[in-house]
C-alpha cells in the first residue's frame, strides 16, 4: 500500500511541476482556423490540451493564412493560424500575434522528373527562383541547369492567400501576387499537382513536403536544395533535405535562409478574452507544448521569445 501511495505522490508532483492537471475544471469552446503550415502541429497541441482539459472543446480548421487572419479579425475564431509576418494594415485593425513555432517553405519537384539528379545536384538559387516564378525567363529546364535541355518547366504556385506563397515571394523581394505559374489551392492540392506533372516545380510548407510519420519526402515528390552560394552546385554543407528532422536542424542553425524559413503565429483581435483560449495559448507557449514542435518537424521558439509572448497575456 505504501508503494502505491508513493507512486501516486510522484505522479501528482509531476503533474504539478508540468503545470498541467488532467482533472481541470476548465470548460468552454475554442475556435481556430488558418494556415496549413501550422495545422499539423496545432492538431497535436489540440489533442493533448483536450485530454488535459476534457471540459474544453476545440474546433480546428485549416484553410490558409488568409482565412486565419480574416477569421481572427472578424472574430469568427478565437485564434487564427498565420504563417507569415503581419501586414501593418492588419495590426492597425487590432491583430495581436503570438510566435509559437518556426518552419520553412521549400521548392518541390516530381520524383520521376528525368532530370531529377541534375536538379538536386544543381539546386535552386534565389536568382534561379526569380527566373522561374517572377520574370518567367526560365521556360525550360536547360535555362536553370545550363545543359541545353529543352524540357518545359511547369511552374506551380498557390491560388489562395497563404503564408507559404507570401514567404516564398518575400525571399525574392516580392509579394504573393507577383508569383507567376499555374495556381493551385492549398498545400495538399499543390503537392498533388506536383505529383501529377513530371516536369513541374512547386512550393510547399515542410509539413506537407515531408511525411508526418517517416519524416521523409512524401511519395512522388522531392525537395530541391537551396543553392545559397549561387555557384550552381550543392555542397555537402548545403544538403540536409533527406528528412524533415535535418531540415528543421538546419533552420535552427541558420543554414536555411530566412525567408523562406519563417515564424508561425496564433493571431487574435486584441488580447484573447476567452479564458479557455488564454489557457490554450499558455500551454502552447509552455515547455510541455513546445516539446511537441521538434518531434513534429518544427522548431521550438527560444525561451526568451516564449517569455515575451507569455507576457502579452499578463
Amino acid at each position: 500500500m505504501g508503494r502505491i501511495i508513493g507512486i501516486f505522490a510522484v505522479f501528482a508532483l509531476l503533474l504539478t511541476a508540468c503545470g498541467q492537471k488532467s482533472d481541470s475544471t476548465l470548460t468552454g469552446e475554442i475556435k481556430i482556423s488558418g494556415a496549413y503550415a501550422l495545422y499539423p502541429l496545432a492538431t497535436e497541441w489540440v489533442e493533448e490540451f483536450q485530454s488535459l482539459h476534457p471540459g474544453v472543446k476545440i474546433h480546428l480548421q485549416a484553410g490558409g493564412a488568409g482565412k486565419g487572419i480574416t477569421d481572427a479579425l472578424n472574430q469568427a475564431v478565437d485564434l487564427g493560424m498565420v504563417s507569415r509576418e503581419l501586414f501593418q494594415t492588419e495590426i492597425n485593425k487590432g491583430a495581436v500575434c503570438f510566435s509559437v513555432a518556426k518552419d520553412a517553405v521549400v521548392a518541390t519537384v516530381n520524383a520521376k522528373n528525368p532530370l531529377v539528379k541534375e536538379i538536386l545536384a544543381h539546386g535552386i538559387s534565389a536568382e534561379d527562383a526569380k527566373k522561374i516564378w517572377i520574370t518567367s525567363e526560365a521556360k525550360v529546364w536547360g535555362d536553370i541547369l545550363g545543359n541545353g535541355d529543352q524540357t518545359p518547366i511547369v511552374v506551380l504556385t498557390r491560388s489562395d492567400a497563404c503564408g507559404a506563397a507570401e514567404t516564398w515571394a518575400s525571399w525574392l523581394g516580392k509579394k504573393q501576387e507577383d508569383l507567376n505559374g499555374n495556381r493551385v489551392h492549398s498545400d495538399p492540392g499543390l503537392v498533388e499537382a506536383v505529383r501529377k506533372d513530371v516536369n513541374s516545380i512547386g512550393l510547399n510548407n515542410i509539413g506537407y513536403a515531408y511525411d508526418t510519420k517517416t519524416h521523409k519526402p512524401v511519395d512522388g515528390i522531392l525537395v530541391v536544395p537551396i543553392d545559397r552560394g549561387g555557384d550552381g552546385k550543392i555542397s555537402s554543407d548545403e544538403y540536409f533535405y533527406d528528412n524533415k528532422d535535418n531540415v528543421a536542424k538546419a533552420i535552427e542553425e541558420g543554414k536555411y535562409p530566412s525567408p523562406p524559413a519563417r515564424n508561425l503565429y496564433f493571431v487574435s483581435k486584441g488580447l484573447p478574452q476567452n479564458e479557455a483560449a488564454v489557457e490554450f495559448l499558455k500551454y502552447v507557449l509552455s515547455k510541455e507544448g513546445q516539446a511537441k514542435n521538434i518531434p513534429a518537424g518544427y522548431i521550438k521558439m527560444p525561451d526568451n521569445q516564449l517569455q515575451k509572448e507569455l507576457e502579452k497575456l499578463q
